[in-house]
Order: C-alpha cells, then sequence, then structure tokens
C-alpha cells in the first residue's frame, strides 16, 4: 500500500500498474506525472551515462560488463516509471515485440559472457554493437509503424540496384 499524500488516500500496489495515459494515473504509485517524467528522464540519462562509462574501463571485462549492462537495465527500466512495472513487464512481452526483447535480452547475455566468460575484446564489441542494435530495435517497437520505415529505408539505401 502506497500512501496518496496529495488526496489523503492509500492506492493499492496493484493500481501501480496502470499507463501514464490513464485517467486515474494520478494514483501510480503516488508519484505526479511530472515526478513519473523525472523519474524517466533521469533513469534514461543514467542509463547513457553508464553505457558510456563502460566504454571507459573496456579493458577490465567485469567491470565492463557490470557497467554497461546496468546502464541498459536503467534505460529500459526507465519506461517502468511512465507505466508502472507490471506493465512494463506486459508490454515487453507482448506480441508485437516478443521477439525484439528475446534478441535484446539475448544480446545482452550474450555480452556478458564474452566480457566475463571468453574474455574476448573484439568478441565483446561485436556483442556489444548486437545489443545496442537490439535496443534500438526494442525501442522502435513502442511507435507505429517505426520498424517497417527503418526496415524499407534499409532496403533501399542496402539494394545494390540504382
Amino acid at each position: 500500500m502506497w500512501r496518496n499524500s496529495s488526496r489523503d488516500v492509500f492506492v493499492d500496489d496493484e493500481e501501480c500498474g496502470q499507463s501514464l495515459l490513464d485517467e486515474d494515473s494520478e494514483d501510480l504509485c503516488s508519484l505526479t506525472p511530472v515526478q513519473r517524467l523525472y523519474g524517466f528522464g533521469g533513469c534514461l540519462i543514467g542509463g547513457v551515462v553508464f553505457m558510456i562509462l563502460s566504454l571507459l574501463v573496456f579493458a577490465k571485462p567485469l567491470k565492463f560488463a557490470v557497467l554497461f549492462t546496468f546502464g541498459n537495465v536503467l534505460a529500459v527500466g526507465s519506461t517502468a516509471f511512465l507505466f508502472g512495472p507490471g506493465q512494463q513487464i506486459r508490454l515487453m512481452f507482448d506480441s508485437v515485440r516478443i521477439y525484439a526483447t528475446a534478441i535484446y535480452l539475448g544480446c545482452v547475455v550474450l555480452s556478458i559472457i564474452c566480457a566475463l566468460g571468453i574474455h574476448n575484446k573484439i568478441l565483446t564489441v561485436i556483442a556489444m554493437i548486437s545489443e545496442i542494435c537490439a535496443l534500438m530495435w526494442y525501442t522502435l517497437s513502442y511507435i507505429p509503424f517505426a520498424r517497417r520505415m527503418v526496415s524499407e529505408m534499409m532496403k533501399r539505401f542496402c539494394d545494390t540496384e540504382l
């Protein structure tokens, strides 16, 4: 139970899965829409900062893997401030983006294995680039027709016919 100080009512934890766009989203874990946007922005910026910092310690695979993975978790988890954690999980495993989520999570695991298990810097860089591409593809799944548009653009740019 969360206490909403602005209206002195108690909010049940199950209500924290509502969307930012819902009419009753005021009760989303008792955060105001502005606070949720600040949380989203802070986590997203923090995630990007951790990913950039991970490049500075690339020579040390353990530190690299921890910073890069933590940065990705923060970046992806930032949307939980907008939708709530339960809704975030449901959206991640929705039929529209289940493959993008699986590929992204697979790339996260692969980059950790390459950094910590294999200790191969070239494979780690390849896995990291794959992870970033998978994260962008996953992010595009939230924008209507964005993946189709990017696919069509890639077909045009990579087509050998002029």
